[in-house]
């Protein structure tokens, strides 16, 4: 089985995520690249994985710098004076989690060539040990969140605006309250202190996890709330209503600025082809598939409804950093209701189902087998089982990063919704028993 997901290695402490195996992800990469910039998010299993990785690297001659805690993006940033990066994080997983994010120099995630390449090298157990004399070597890279800020102050225009955000005790504990206030917000923070537990709220940020900040920024009256998951690659917003804002509305106000085309992945809502029209590139479900449909088309922005934004003329990681003073800058010019509620509106149902990792290939063949002879408009494959109706979609896949199969289903009204994910979840459960 591949150790590789959508988003790099994950899989939980002790029982997926050993020492060995870390140890030998950080020789694999080693061995390939000489020079590797090392940074982690809050999770408590950190110092474990970090020192695994660094000592599997420099045993083969790699040289290591380590930033500390960062986010994601400021790690994929700081990747430009290095051959490769690596991000010691689980994302929006359970604290129990954690893994580790490739990057290549221009923030781009490792494509497929490279994980396999770096897959058969660990699956092949090279021992590519050097000497003593030849053993690579560990300093701290200083300032890499201090570049990621001043960066995008470059880009962003002064920002007044009375801004809530909710870090979810993760990694931009350290960058987006600053940034924001850098730029002139008044900001009010909530689980902006740093701690692997996630004692506030899960990690992911959705709308189920983010009542504390609707209700704070109601309460305090503010323009906007922001929030992010585990490591910053994702970014949510809460409009002045206290009204939670899901990842394909920021999109679509996102696409808005960008005239050329978008790339979004194969669950993106229907809304963005009546934004963009007929420039919408999809791909496959997961950031990387995104960054290189934009690299290869030469487009400017992409994203995903999970709340990844990729804005090419930053960098090709998602930056939930980048978006969230871009999203304020924009709140300035007029309220987040507003832009919201010019959009289309159709509504979105979402569901998983778990099941035993084991059991991955034959719940793939069950799925197959029952969605072939699905009766549709139109049947995609790109990624899972997409089929098209008339008055909407659904879109049944495994996930890449965790044993759950996942529904997404629109419709142009409640009724038809209900019907499809009623379709929809019949298929899973054949398939689970």
């Amino acid at each position: 089985m591949s150790l590789f997901g959508s988003s790099g290695i994950r899989g939980q402490v002790g029982s997926e995520i050993t020492i060995d195996l870390v140890a030998r992800i950080g020789a694999a990469v080693g061995s390939e690249y000489g020079s590797i910039i090392i940074g982690n998010d809050t999770r408590t299993s950190t110092d474990l994985v970090r020192e695994a990785l660094v000592s599997g690297a420099t045993s083969v001659g790699a040289d290591v710098a380590l930033t500390g805690l960062v986010s994601t993006p400021t790690l994929a940033r700081a990747s430009k004076s290095y051959e490769c990066g690596l991000m010691i994080t689980a994302s929006h997983n359970p604290p129990e989690y954690n893994g580790v994010k490739m990057w290549n120099p221009d923030g781009s995630a490792f494509n497929d060539e490279q994980m396999r390449s770096v897959e058969s090298r660990i699956e092949a157990g090279m021992d590519n040990s050097v000497g003593w004399d030849r053993v690579g070597t560990c300093r701290n890279h200083v300032g890499a969140v201090d570049e990621h800020i001043s960066s995008i102050m470059e880009s962003i225009d002064d920002v007044d605006l009375k801004i809530v955000i909710d870090c979810g005790c993760g990694a931009t504990c350290n960058i987006t309250p600053i940034l924001l206030r850098k730029l002139g917000c008044q900001v009010v923070t909530i689980n902006c202190q740093p701690d692997g537990y996630f004692p506030g709220r899960l990690s992911e940020p959705t709308e189920e996890h983010l009542t504390d900040l609707l209700n704070m920024v109601r309460a305090k009256g503010a323009d906007l709330g922001i929030a992010h998951d585990g490591d910053g690659d994702r970014m949510v917003a809460v409009d002045e209503k206290g009204r939670f804002v899901d990842g394909d509305r920021l999109l679509a106000l996102f696409a808005s600025r960008f005239k050329g085309g978008i790339v979004v992945p194969i669950n993106a809502s229907m809304i963005l082809d009546e934004i963009v029209g007929d420039n919408v590139v999809r791909t496959r479900v997961g950031d990387v598939f995104v960054s290189q449909a934009l690299k290869q088309g030469g487009l400017e922005f992409g994203g995903e409804p999970s709340g990844t934004f990729i804005f090419s003329d930053q960098t090709y990681c998602p930056d939930g950093v980048y978006a969230a003073a871009l999203l304020a800058s924009m709140v300035v010019e007029r309220p987040l209701s507003e832009m919201v509620d010019e959009l289309p509106s159709y509504p979105v149902s979402r569901m998983s189902f778990k099941f035993q990792l084991d059991a991955r290939r034959k719940v793939a063949d069950s799925l197959s087998s029952m969605m072939r002879v699905m009766e549709c408009d139109r049947l995609l494959t790109l990624d899972g089982f997409r089929a098209d109706f008339e008055e909407g979609w659904f879109l049944i896949r495994l996930s890449g990063t965790e044993p759950k199969i996942r529904i997404t289903a629109e419709a142009r009204d409640d009724e038809t919704l209900s019907q499809l994910m009623e379709k929809a979840s019949y298929v899973v459960r054949r398939c689970l028993e």
